[in-house]
């Protein structure tokens, strides 16, 4: 091994060294000490540093969240709240709805009946009208037909036999007509 000091070109190992100097053990002691203090220096400065300011901001990131979680439960307490007042003022609204509807209907049913009363009295009205005026005619239309009988009578005699008869004696021999019907 002492033969060939050069590893590489040109590149030599110097005398009196023999590797890496952290594995020299003659320097141990020293590398100990050094390790000790630095890294009790960097355990204090983040003790005393370092630590505070990540519980400072894990706790304000804590009562933050806390904070949000309380603000959404109020919110939450006060969105049912709200629904609830909504369906209730909604259940109002449909109760009134449903009040005014009937109080309309039975004022609409009150009119439509008053209407249908006073048709069907006009109607009474004027069917008795035009029952007076059909008896009228029809008394008339009889007392015609009884006339317009008595003169086909005496015509038909007067035709059949010769003989003239006057308008009283053809009115006695046509029998009274009497209105059926109606």
């Amino acid at each position: 091994m002492a033969a060939s000091r050069e590893t590489t070109e040109g590149t030599a190992v110097p005398e009196g060294h023999a590797g890496l100097p952290q594995m020299n053990v003659a320097t141990f002691p020293s590398q100990i000490f050094w390790l000790v203090v630095t890294f009790g220096l960097l355990f204090l400065v983040l003790w005393r540093k370092t630590l505070p300011m990540i519980e400072g901001a894990i706790g304000q990131r804590r009562g933050r969240i806390e904070g949000d979680l309380g603000a959404a439960e109020n919110f939450r307490k006060d969105a049912q709240s709200a629904l609830a007042a909504y369906e209730t003022a909604l259940a109002q609204a449909r109760a009134g709805a449903h009040q005014l509807a009937d109080a309309n209907r039975k004022v609409i049913v009150g009119e439509i009946d008053r209407l249908k009363a006073d048709s069907d009295a006009e109607a009474q009205k004027a069917f008795a009208i035009t029952e007076t005026r059909l008896a009228a005619e029809r008394g008339k239309a009889l007392a015609g037909v009884r006339t317009a009988a008595a003169e086909a009578a005496a015509a038909i005699v007067e035709r059949l036999i010769g003989v003239s008869v006057n308008a009283e004696d053809a009115a006695k021999a046509v029998p009274p007509i009497e209105a059926k019907g109606g």
